[in-house]
Protein backbone atom coordinates (compact mmCIF):
# COMPACT_ATOMS: atom_id res chain seq x y z
CA UNK A 1 0.00 0.00 0.00
CA UNK A 2 1.37 3.52 -1.31
CA UNK A 3 1.11 6.69 0.97
CA UNK A 4 -0.61 9.68 -1.22
CA UNK A 5 1.12 12.94 -2.38
CA UNK A 6 -0.08 15.54 0.73
CA UNK A 7 1.65 16.88 3.82
CA UNK A 8 2.05 14.74 7.03
CA UNK A 9 3.55 15.84 10.13
CA UNK A 10 5.53 13.66 12.55
CA UNK A 11 6.67 13.14 15.91
CA UNK A 12 6.63 11.31 19.02
CA UNK A 13 2.88 10.50 18.83
CA UNK A 14 3.46 8.92 15.64
CA UNK A 15 6.70 7.38 16.19
CA UNK A 16 10.24 7.25 17.50
CA UNK A 17 13.76 8.87 17.10
CA UNK A 18 16.89 7.39 18.56
CA UNK A 19 20.54 8.04 18.43
CA UNK A 20 22.86 5.15 18.95
CA UNK A 21 26.37 5.30 20.11
CA UNK A 22 29.08 2.60 21.04
CA UNK A 23 32.57 2.55 22.76
CA UNK A 24 35.90 2.51 21.84
CA UNK A 25 39.65 2.46 23.61
CA UNK A 26 41.41 0.32 26.37
CA UNK A 27 38.59 1.09 28.73
CA UNK A 28 35.26 0.42 26.67
CA UNK A 29 34.40 -2.69 29.01
CA UNK A 30 33.24 -0.33 31.77
CA UNK A 31 31.47 1.85 29.59
CA UNK A 32 27.85 1.24 27.57
CA UNK A 33 26.60 1.28 24.31
CA UNK A 34 23.70 3.96 24.74
CA UNK A 35 20.62 3.63 23.06
CA UNK A 36 19.00 7.92 23.22
CA UNK A 37 15.61 8.70 22.68
CA UNK A 38 14.39 12.03 21.40
CA UNK A 39 11.39 12.51 23.27
CA UNK A 40 10.57 16.64 22.06
CA UNK A 41 10.74 16.34 18.01
CA UNK A 42 8.53 17.25 15.09
CA UNK A 43 8.90 16.72 11.09
CA UNK A 44 7.07 17.81 7.94
CA UNK A 45 7.28 15.84 5.46
CA UNK A 46 5.88 17.14 1.89
CA UNK A 47 5.52 14.28 -0.84
CA UNK A 48 4.90 14.71 -4.39
CA UNK A 49 5.62 11.42 -6.03
CA UNK A 50 5.35 12.94 -9.82
CA UNK A 51 7.96 15.68 -8.96
CA UNK A 52 10.19 14.55 -6.41
CA UNK A 53 12.35 18.12 -6.37
CA UNK A 54 8.91 19.56 -4.98
CA UNK A 55 9.26 16.98 -2.07
CA UNK A 56 10.96 17.53 1.38
CA UNK A 57 11.35 16.87 4.95
CA UNK A 58 12.39 18.87 7.83
CA UNK A 59 13.24 17.74 11.40
CA UNK A 60 13.40 20.10 14.71
CA UNK A 61 14.80 17.93 17.30
CA UNK A 62 14.59 19.87 21.80
CA UNK A 63 18.00 19.22 22.92
CA UNK A 64 17.07 18.98 26.35
CA UNK A 65 14.62 16.15 25.34
CA UNK A 66 17.48 13.29 24.87
CA UNK A 67 16.70 10.55 27.57
CA UNK A 68 18.95 7.10 27.44
CA UNK A 69 16.60 4.80 27.29
CA UNK A 70 19.10 1.67 26.95
CA UNK A 71 22.76 1.17 27.72
CA UNK A 72 24.03 -2.24 26.75
CA UNK A 73 27.48 -4.00 27.70
CA UNK A 74 29.58 -2.77 30.78
CA UNK A 75 30.30 -4.62 33.83
CA UNK A 76 27.80 -3.40 35.82
CA UNK A 77 23.85 -2.61 34.60
CA UNK A 78 23.16 1.31 33.70
CA UNK A 79 21.68 2.78 36.58
CA UNK A 80 19.08 5.95 37.07
CA UNK A 81 21.90 7.53 38.69
CA UNK A 82 23.97 6.88 35.52
CA UNK A 83 21.62 7.81 33.09
CA UNK A 84 21.18 11.57 34.64
CA UNK A 85 24.64 12.19 35.00
CA UNK A 86 24.86 10.91 31.02
CA UNK A 87 21.86 13.08 30.20
CA UNK A 88 23.67 16.32 31.81
CA UNK A 89 26.86 15.61 30.08
CA UNK A 90 25.03 15.62 26.91
CA UNK A 91 23.41 18.77 28.02
CA UNK A 92 26.22 21.29 29.41
CA UNK A 93 29.36 19.20 27.76
CA UNK A 94 28.40 18.16 23.96
CA UNK A 95 25.09 19.72 22.87
CA UNK A 96 25.67 22.89 24.79
CA UNK A 97 21.82 23.06 24.87
CA UNK A 98 21.32 26.64 26.74
CA UNK A 99 23.31 27.99 24.08
CA UNK A 100 21.96 25.29 21.15
CA UNK A 101 18.18 24.59 22.20
CA UNK A 102 17.22 22.95 18.63
CA UNK A 103 18.76 20.47 16.20
CA UNK A 104 17.45 20.60 12.94
CA UNK A 105 17.40 19.01 9.59
CA UNK A 106 16.32 20.64 6.14
CA UNK A 107 16.18 18.22 3.23
CA UNK A 108 17.84 19.54 -0.04
CA UNK A 109 17.15 16.87 -2.26
CA UNK A 110 15.25 13.55 -2.55
CA UNK A 111 15.23 10.54 -4.45
CA UNK A 112 14.80 6.77 -5.14
CA UNK A 113 11.48 4.95 -4.53
CA UNK A 114 9.30 4.28 -1.66
CA UNK A 115 11.35 0.38 -1.42
CA UNK A 116 14.81 2.76 -0.93
CA UNK A 117 15.00 6.46 -0.75
CA UNK A 118 17.69 9.27 0.09
CA UNK A 119 17.43 12.34 1.65
CA UNK A 120 19.94 14.84 1.59
CA UNK A 121 20.08 17.62 3.63
CA UNK A 122 21.73 20.05 5.78
CA UNK A 123 21.94 18.91 9.35
CA UNK A 124 22.53 21.98 11.70
CA UNK A 125 23.91 20.75 15.01
CA UNK A 126 25.55 23.00 17.93
CA UNK A 127 24.95 26.35 14.97
CA UNK A 128 27.67 24.38 12.67
CA UNK A 129 25.72 23.32 9.40
CA UNK A 130 26.78 19.92 7.78
CA UNK A 131 25.58 17.95 4.54
CA UNK A 132 24.31 14.35 5.52
CA UNK A 133 22.30 11.59 3.80
CA UNK A 134 19.81 10.00 5.42
CA UNK A 135 18.62 6.70 4.01
CA UNK A 136 14.78 5.18 4.55
CA UNK A 137 12.22 3.07 3.01
CA UNK A 138 8.25 3.56 3.37
CA UNK A 139 5.95 0.80 3.57
CA UNK A 140 2.13 0.34 4.63
CA UNK A 141 2.16 4.06 5.94
CA UNK A 142 5.41 3.63 8.23
CA UNK A 143 8.45 5.45 6.90
CA UNK A 144 11.82 4.28 8.73
CA UNK A 145 15.52 5.44 8.39
CA UNK A 146 18.87 6.16 9.09
CA UNK A 147 21.77 7.98 9.08
CA UNK A 148 25.44 8.06 10.65
CA UNK A 149 26.97 11.31 11.91
CA UNK A 150 30.48 11.70 12.66
CA UNK A 151 30.34 14.23 15.47
CA UNK A 152 33.60 15.91 14.88
CA UNK A 153 32.43 17.10 11.35
CA UNK A 154 29.97 19.43 13.69
CA UNK A 155 32.87 20.58 16.06
CA UNK A 156 32.18 17.83 18.86
CA UNK A 157 34.70 16.52 20.64
CA UNK A 158 33.23 12.13 21.71
CA UNK A 159 32.76 11.56 25.15
CA UNK A 160 36.09 10.17 27.04
CA UNK A 161 36.15 9.23 30.57
CA UNK A 162 38.29 7.42 33.22
CA UNK A 163 41.03 9.32 32.44
CA UNK A 164 41.04 8.75 28.48
CA UNK A 165 40.45 5.00 28.07
CA UNK A 166 37.26 4.90 27.47
CA UNK A 167 35.87 6.69 24.76
CA UNK A 168 32.32 7.14 22.41
CA UNK A 169 33.23 6.06 18.45
CA UNK A 170 33.12 9.15 16.66
CA UNK A 171 30.08 7.92 14.73
CA UNK A 172 26.83 8.19 16.23
CA UNK A 173 23.71 6.12 14.30
CA UNK A 174 20.12 8.10 14.09
CA UNK A 175 16.98 6.15 13.57
CA UNK A 176 13.45 7.00 13.08
CA UNK A 177 10.17 5.14 12.54
CA UNK A 178 6.76 6.92 12.61
CA UNK A 179 3.85 6.65 10.60
CA UNK A 180 2.61 8.88 8.15
CA UNK A 181 -0.60 10.60 9.39
CA UNK A 182 -1.81 13.47 7.31
CA UNK A 183 -1.05 17.14 8.79
CA UNK A 184 -2.44 20.69 7.82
Amino acid sequence: MGVGDGRYELGPASGQLQVKTTRTGLGARVGHDLTIEVTRWHADVIIDAAHSSASSVSVEVDTNSLEVREGSGGIKPLTDSDRAQIKTTIQQKVLHTGQHPAITFRSTRIEGTEESFTVDGDLTITGVTQPVTVHGRLADGRVQGSATIAQTRWGIKPYTGFFGALKLSDDVKVEFGADLTSGA
